[in-house]
């Protein structure tokens, strides 16, 4: 156990018993606190013993697929009304439709909303609709919209084709070794981008049915504006690509039939091993509906097997609440959710009275995740490795081309800590698998190795800059904690690599940013459980520094709260109210530096304790993750749960070793 004497001075400032005076964070309370949380999250569990909890982002999604009603002519005139409730309610008071929640109005997200609510029926006059129209108008209109907002527009009619990037569907024969191939970009990029250029290359026209249009959104008339790709550049390489796009152009409209016969044949073989049932391509939205809108394009009828199956896929991301308002997801987290819930089920039955009941519902859900380990697809990520065995876990309910290294550290600990025997085999393959996908400067991508050429983030089809799947530190950190958690000796130089990774990732302030949760929290806590999972000591000067930033983001009432905008030039780590999954983070980041002890921590947890409600759960609207930074956020409606119950736990049982060593990666 760690001595308070023994306490860097800054962890040791109002210790007193554990807790600072006035706070009662351990005992009965606690205790109930736990027991509620628990058994809360147990009610959720589904009858095959998996977890699967709402995704929800922006406008955009919601608002793409009414649009994808409309093209297809497939108009669900009652699921539509309910969809248009749900972007009436989020709409800002600025009149537009931000990223996330509370934040400022984003140009793009409120061109595709105001689109989808015109065609719904709302009357362009309508007030909100005048308040959202002013917004675009004042933001530069609809022309200065992001290029796949640009992509919906001219699928309508609504702009030329020539508002789009030039990103010739020939690009598929190029190989590997060249500057730019397709097996350059990262997976969701690859997915979405070609069935799109297959689009761009047939240019159809969407049904309509309605004749719906937005002139009334751009400040130039579309056939008037001359230059639709146009600054302000993500860096110098900004005016090179638009001079390389405007040489493309010439070529691209003269390209042999038969040659654009053969790249929209090879778009749809890629696809077609890719389909994956009613998972759909990829697993994301904006993949499976260009791939819908591909094949109509096509020709495909409705009740063609690619085509049924692929509409069925985008179908089953709908979220239909009480009949009252609908959303459409990005993709659906199942492998995700039952994996964090997993955890803090473990965490929480590590000592208590529900041990032998959360027992019996940790085995249904390793019975499930092993049945969802890919063992017998190679998927993209060979290209890069292709000698590796697969071995992975992915993110959504089916994906075997795509598994997620994320995931798969966190399922691999889980099933690890929970039974190691009966999951041996599943975690070897995962062990070797998430080995092999460490890329050249030690850390790990979410989807691929070494998928890291930044140009390719300043072409003109890149303007969102998340072409890449580089390595990350939040990434690194599961990885870490994973292979340190099975403690296999011949790993360490692989934990080494990793740890000097993670070491040259910190930022001055003491923090790490947090690619795919926000944001510098989130970073922080993973990987300070990865550093103590891995026997890097507390009082290692990168440890302190994370902790002292920490500490220094703690709000007044006890809780921590960053906000989305630390990804758009906002303070790190502070920024809105005190969420419970933030809070949670912080805490066990807190523990895993072995400041169990510490008066924040404690500060953290009766936050925790005082915002739960009386069925044992945690509520928060602001958002907790991130797609891509600045272009596309996500609310994991399981956060509110499964952080608060582990971190609850975790603080409990640390309270009643004899040590403050976590023992466990996660």
């Amino acid at each position: 156990m760690l001595n308070h004497a023994d306490m860097p001075a800054e962890a040791r400032v109002g210790v007193r018993g554990g807790a600072p005076d006035g706070i009662a964070v351990d005992g009965p309370e606690l205790d109930e606190a736990i027991d509620r949380a628990r058994s809360a999250l147990a009610g959720m569990q589904g009858g095959d013993g998996h977890w699967n909890f709402e995704l929800e982002s922006d406008a955009t999604i919601p608002a793409e697929y009414v649009l994808l009603e409309h093209y297809l002519d497939r108009i669900d005139p009652a699921l539509e009304e309910r969809i248009g409730v749900y972007l009436r309610r989020i709409q800002g008071d600025h009149g537009g439709w931000p990223l996330y929640h509370g934040g400022e109005a984003n140009l793009s997200a409120s061109v595709k909303a105001y689109f989808a609510l015109k065609l719904i029926g709302d009357d362009p006059d309508a007030p909100h609709m005048a308040r959202a129209r002013a917004m675009i108008l004042a933001e530069g209109g609809a022309e200065r919209a992001n290029v796949f907002t640009r992509f919906q527009l001219a699928l309508f009619g609504a702009v030329p084709w020539r508002a789009t990037t030039c990103m010739p569907v020939e690009i598929v024969f190029l190989p590997r070794r060249f500057f730019f191939s397709i097996w350059h970009v990262s997976y969701w990029s690859r997915t979405v981008m070609l069935p799109l250029l297959a689009l761009a290359a047939l240019r159809p026209c969407a049904r309509n049915p309605r004749g719906v249009r937005v002139d009334e959104l751009f400040q130039t008339p579309p056939d008037q504006v001359r230059d639709w790709i146009r600054g302000p550049y993500r860096s110098a390489w900004g005016p090179v690509f638009k001079h390389i796009d405007s040489a493309l152009r010439p070529i691209d409209r003269f390209m042999p039939r038969v040659v654009r016969r053969r790249a929209i044949g090879r778009v749809r073989a890629f696809i077609k091993e890719r389909l994956n049932g009613e998972d759909g391509l990829g697993a994301i939205y904006p993949a499976m509906a260009n791939t819908v809108m591909m094949y109509d394009a096509l020709g495909l009828p409705p009740d063609d097997p690619d085509a049924s199956i692929a509409w069925q896929a985008v179908r089953k991301l709908m979220v239909d609440k009480d009949g009252v308002e609908a959303y459409c997801q990005p993709c659906l987290s199942p492998v995700w959710d039952t994996g964090l819930a997993g955890h803090a089920m473990a965490e929480a039955a590590a000592s208590g009275s529900a041990a032998p009941d959360t027992r019996r519902r940790l085995d249904e859900a390793a019975e499930w995740l092993r049945g969802k380990q890919i063992l017998d697809v190679k998927g993209d990520w060979a290209v890069q490795n292709p000698t590796l065995r697969p071995g992975g876990w992915a993110f959504q309910y089916d994906n075997p081309h795509y598994p997620d290294v994320d995931d798969t550290a966190v399922v691999g600990m889980l099933l690890h800590r929970h039974d190691p025997d009966t999951n041996a085999e599943a975690i070897e393959r995962a062990r070797e698998w998430v080995i092999g996908m460490q890329s050249a400067n030690g850390g790990w991508g979410a989807f691929d190795i070494d998928n890291n050429k930044e140009w390719l983030n300043h072409i003109p089809f890149a303007d969102h800059g998340a072409l890449l799947d580089p390595p990350t530190a939040d990434v690194s950190a599961r990885c870490l904690s994973f292979l340190a958690q099975l403690g296999h000796a011949e790993d360490r130089p692989v934990i080494e690599r990793g740890v000097a990774y993670l070491r040259n990732e910190q930022e001055a302030d003491g923090s790490w940013f947090g690619r795919w949760g926000t944001n510098y929290v989130y970073g922080t806590w993973s990987v300070l459980c990865a550093l103590n999972a891995v026997g890097v000591p507390p009082e290692d000067p990168m440890v302190s520094r994370a902790v002292q930033w920490l500490v220094s983001t703690q709000q007044p009432d006890g809780g921590w709260g960053e906000d989305c905008r630390s990804y758009e030039g906002g303070a790190p780590g502070v920024g809105c109210e005190s969420l419970p999954s933030q809070t949670a983070w912080a805490v066990l980041g807190l523990m895993a530096a072995q400041r169990h002890d510490h008066p924040a921590t404690a500060r953290g947890i009766d936050f925790l304790r005082r915002t739960q409600d009386e069925n044992g759960e945690w509520h928060e609207q602001p958002y907790n993750a991130v797609g891509f930074p600045r272009v596309f956020y996500l609310r994991y409606h399981g956060y509110r749960m499964f952080f608060p119950l582990l971190a609850l736990a975790r603080y409990r049982n640390l309270g009643q070793s004899n040590s403050r060593q976590v023992g466990y990666g996660f």
